[in-house]
């Protein structure tokens, strides 16, 4: 099942996100119509708040950075709540998007290394190592588990000049080849 994608001006994008209990009813499906949503939306990576679920849940398939970091090529993960334990490095700029902010690309600065707990989708224990565009895409969306998104990043004065996008943004005026789901909904085009 394809979900229509949450954009900016929803309150899910702003809340904390819920840890998922081992016993979360139909998790392995939730998590594939996640996959299928995110390769609709032609997106690396999708938070559950994204979808108007507010969990602690993220798939990410970073193979379209392959050209950029060949350790993104076939990478394709489930992480169930997934806690940033580190990150270190020195800060990189890259011109991220976000499907919750249609056609919005800003450079942000991340540090370039993170080590991450995290449960797969079979129960398992993880507490692993990750760099490069692979880091990234995970922090990017381990912040929407947070209430934050990728323009809270920026600086204020630059939040300023995108405020008219932004009030585009959540009122559905924008062009996506996704459905989007609007908090102030008053026309949406699909392209």
């Amino acid at each position: 099942m394809i979900y229509p994608i949450v954009v900016y001006g929803n309150p899910v994008l702003r809340r904390q996100a819920q840890e998922i209990s081992e016993n979360y009813s139909g998790l392995l499906a939730l998590i594939a119509d996640m996959f299928e949503t995110l390769e609709h939306a032609h997106g690396v990576g999708l938070a559950a708040p994204q979808i108007n679920l507010s969990i602690r849940l993220v798939v990410i398939d970073a193979s379209p950075f392959g050209e950029v970091d060949p350790k993104a090529v076939g990478f394709k993960k489930a992480f169930i709540n997934p806690v940033i334990l580190e990150e270190e490095g020195e800060p990189w700029a890259f011109n991220e998007g976000c499907l919750s902010f249609p056609g919005l690309y800003e450079d942000v600065f991340r540090k370039p290394n993170i080590r991450v707990s995290y449960r797969d989708e079979n129960g398992q224990e993880h507490e692993q190592a990750f760099d490069g565009m692979i880091a990234r895409i995970i922090q990017h969306e381990c912040d929407h588990l947070n209430g934050k998104t990728f323009v809270d990043r920026l600086n204020p004065l630059r939040k300023t000049l995108l405020r008219r996008r932004l009030d585009d943004i959540s009122k559905g005026e924008v062009k996506t080849s996704y459905r989007v789901d609007c908090a102030r909904k008053t026309k949406s085009k699909r392209v």
